[in-house]
């Protein structure tokens, strides 16, 4: 036997605890979490060093905290976790992959190109009149829970339900429209709000929900700023700003 015995399964093992931990990492970047998790892991190397040195005081001591650490973990990171279910959940839904009703169905999961005119007519009305807007296209995921804490419309997309709907005095211009299977499902919904330090503060609530949303789903989320009435997309919890139509319509074309 060799120093080092390595076999092929153990290269796979490192492989993966890699690649969790940067999934994890990812997940957790500009977030307050970051902190905790790197001082949670620089316990752990002391705690392994501890142990190696066979200090039996101290590893007794440790070995009593690592025992209630997953109680502490869960307790600290119960919104990081949350959100890693689904994010999960949400891009490895079998329930949506193996649903009979979708073999025979031709209708697209979010936006078909003859509704992205609309779309953007509605978009570029809003941002002409600096009225704030949230806009949610659905990709694969439907976001059904986020359409319950709505008001269902269930509507065709055109440029005047859109401009009705976030009109500063209708009661269902605060929340996030959400569009999917080329309707608009439901409007004045609920969205988580993004933790991340990252965004800067000079963006709003619209913009942290957007990014929330795209956080835990596969979704494309649009902005109209009320303050500068400038348009804003995010995807994969990242914003692109200041976008002109062409731009947005690239997007939503990638997004189909």
């Amino acid at each position: 036997m060799t120093f080092l015995d390595i076999r092929l399964i153990d290269i796979i093992d490192i492989v993966l605890v890699a690649y969790l931990l940067y999934k994890l990492y990812k997940l957790i970047k500009g977030t307050v979490a970051l902190n905790i998790f790197i001082g949670i892991f620089a316990f752990i190397i002391f705690w392994l060093v501890i142990k190696s040195l066979n200090m039996r005081l101290s590893t007794s001591i440790l070995d009593s905290v690592v025992n209630v650490g997953v109680i502490a973990i869960i307790i600290l990171f119960q919104q990081e976790i949350r959100r890693f279910l689904l994010l999960v959940g949400n891009r490895y839904n079998l329930s949506q992959r193996l649903n009979f009703e979708k073999i025979f169905e031709k209708k697209d999961a979010g936006i078909a190109s003859v509704y992205i005119k609309p779309l953007l007519q509605a978009c570029e009305s809003l941002a002409a009149t600096k009225t704030g807007a949230l806009i949610v296209v659905t990709r694969k995921s439907e976001l059904l829970d986020f359409i319950a804490t709505g008001e269902a419309i269930d509507a065709i997309i055109s440029k005047q339900l859109l401009t009705t709907i976030f009109f500063k005095n209708t009661p269902l211009h605060d929340g996030a429209v959400i569009i999917s299977r080329n309707k608009v499902k439901a409007a004045g919904c609920i969205l988580p709000v993004s933790q991340n330090m990252t965004l800067p503060k000079k963006y709003g609530l619209r913009h942290r929900a957007a990014m929330g949303i795209t956080e835990t789903t596969d979704a494309l989320a649009i902005v109209i700023s009320e303050e500068t009435g400038k348009i804003s997309a995010f995807s994969s919890a990242q914003g692109t700003f200041n976008l002109t139509l062409e731009e947005l319509e690239k997007q939503l074309e990638a997004a189909m």
